[in-house]
């Protein structure tokens, strides 16, 4: 919801002087600000399209850190369901490895 405004209040007729490489990227850093790491990525790889020549430090750190902490979760989940399959969790019972394996 807060992505959508933040979309039709850029395409307002004030903002037209943005370009859609420079909307992206403040889209970007507002969704980094509100740890929103897939909304983010999302905009990282439109910037990335947008963009007329190679990124600048600025954007190629913004890159980073939307696909380093997407893919940061997607591994702490890994982890988890991983422990749990193992049966490395305090709750050892059977049943628990078979839904971690069934997850996965």
């Amino acid at each position: 919801l807060l992505f959508a405004s933040l979309t039709v209040c850029l395409a307002s007729p004030s903002h037209s002087t943005m370009t859609d490489f420079e909307k992206h990227v403040y889209l970007a850093k507002v969704a980094e600000q509100a740890e929103r790491y897939k909304d983010m990525v999302t905009h990282v790889k439109s910037m990335a399209q947008a963009s007329k020549g190679p990124l600048e430090v600025e954007q190629r750190n913004l890159l980073s850190v939307a696909y380093k902490n997407v893919v940061g979760a997607c591994r702490a989940s890994w982890r988890a369901l991983n422990a749990q399959e193992q049966g490395d969790s305090k709750d050892d019972a059977p049943e628990t490895a078979a839904r971690a394996k069934l997850i996965r």
